[in-house]
């Protein structure tokens, strides 16, 4: 059978939405907009779990000219989020192995916290150079340490702020924690219990108004309720608000330095087809609906519920950034670093979201640092690669990039959990 070019256009989408690990180059640029998306189940719903291995003799990463990427630590248990105290020490989770670690450059190791369950969101309270508190997010909780400039070791035992995040913590177990500039306001993202709510039952008009009211529009209800969404509490953990909700998955969340958003690496859900939806990074409207369960990328109707909530399409918010779909953004931190190893002036300000690669696509995507360039603090809409390389073929890949953060010198961190890693990217001075 021959195919016109118009059947394959709408079968696949825009070029951009079908590139994979193959295509990947420091440099190269990709731009989705709603318009290339193809329609629901244009391809099969693929599983295709990448095959961790070791680092291959010779296997090097790549980074855009004028810069360099190194080994910073190894023999990690699945680190996840880096954070960087203000002194310079780098803690680590470790989710694996339910502690936080702390690195401190130049030499130096110990474990701050352990005995936690799946710990992934750190942050460090209040914002500035004194921070009494550092938080730490568990599936279902948020701690906190009481913690001093140089302690690497917790001073005291954990204090439970919020002790249940939502009624269930199955499925999407990650849990990212920020504050906004000020210190008054915490966020934690959660993501869904499920891929798209399946089988959720209807409620009476009169119980969605009144749980829309109470955790924010479009929410949901069941093991949903409280999920798939950012929410936001005062630092002790009262005062729970919902900021954003229809978020199938904010796994990374930061706070823009300069313009001070909220900002969520998002993972989109499964089974339309291997690009479609995209996953996104975006700024997050207080108040804004972004779809999950109904619908996805604006207005676009998810066919699992279809002709459910129709008043909700008007209002779905959409994201800044697309990001290819099944790439499976994770952590993300924004560029406000200084010191001998700091980048260009350039890149000040802009996003670096670490794509951990997903298992629902024929041909891999995503394992790999990307960079979102930021205008006048405002998203243009594309993205660039900047660190590439953990992919070896279709089946295997030697890392997966999670964490993301700048090191006190200007130099850029980043985890892979598939091999407990932290690599460390600065400029040569070329």
């Amino acid at each position: 059978m021959r195919w016109g070019l118009l059947t394959i256009a709408l079968m696949l989408g825009h070029p951009a939405m079908a590139q994979d690990w193959r295509d990947d180059a420091p440099g190269r640029m990709h731009r989705i907009v709603p318009g290339d998306l193809p329609p629901p189940f244009a391809q099969r719903s693929s599983s295709n779990s990448p095959r961790v291995v070791p680092r291959p003799a010779g296997a090097s990463l790549r980074v855009p000219e004028g810069f360099a990427v190194s080994l910073y630590a190894s023999g990690l248990s699945r680190p996840r989020i880096l954070r960087v105290a203000p002194n310079g020490d780098v803690f680590v989770a470790e989710s694996g192995a339910g502690r936080i670690r702390v690195l401190r450059p130049g030499g130096g190791e110990a474990i701050f916290a352990a005995g936690l369950s799946q710990p992934f969101g750190l942050a460090f309270w209040p914002p500035g150079p004194a921070p009494r508190f550092l938080y730490a997010a568990t599936p279902n909780t948020v701690l906190r340490f009481p913690y001093a400039a140089g302690d690497m070791r917790a001073r005291g035992p954990a204090e439970t702020v919020v002790a249940q995040i939502a009624p269930t913590e199955f499925h999407h177990w990650t849990r990212d924690v920020a504050f906004d500039a000020t210190g008054r306001t915490m966020y934690v993202s959660v993501g869904s219990a499920s891929n798209v709510a399946e089988g959720m039952p209807a409620l009476p008009v009169p119980a969605i108004a009144s749980l829309e009211a109470r955790v924010g529009l479009g929410a949901a209800w069941g093991d949903e309720e409280w999920r798939a969404m950012v929410i936001a509490f005062d630092p002790d953990g009262g005062n729970r608000r919902g900021f954003a909700t229809g978020i199938r998955n904010c796994v990374g969340l930061a706070v823009h330095p300069r313009a001070g958003d909220v900002w969520c690496a998002t993972n989109e859900r499964d089974g339309l087809g291997d690009n479609l939806p995209p996953d996104y990074v975006t700024r997050v409207t207080p108040g804004g609906f972004y779809g999950w369960p109904w619908f996805y990328i604006g207005a676009h109707p998810d066919p699992r519920h279809a002709g459910a909530r129709p008043e909700l399409a008007a209002k779905v918010t959409l994201p800044d950034v697309l990001i290819q779909a099944h790439s499976a953004p994770l952590g993300m931190a924004f560029y406000d670093g200084s010191g001998a190893a700091a980048f260009p002036a350039e890149y000040q300000g802009d996003a670096f979201v670490a794509l951990h690669g997903s298992w629902n696509r024929d041909i891999r995507t995503g394992t790999k640092l990307v960079r979102v360039k930021l205008r006048g603090d405002v998203p243009d809409g594309g993205y660039s690669d900047f660190l590439t390389g953990f992919v070896i073929d279709d089946a295997r890949v030697w890392g997966r990039p999670v964490g993301v953060a700048v090191a006190k010198d200007g130099a850029l961190l980043v985890s892979e959990d598939g091999n407990g890693t932290i690599w460390r990217i600065a400029p040569t001075g070329k």
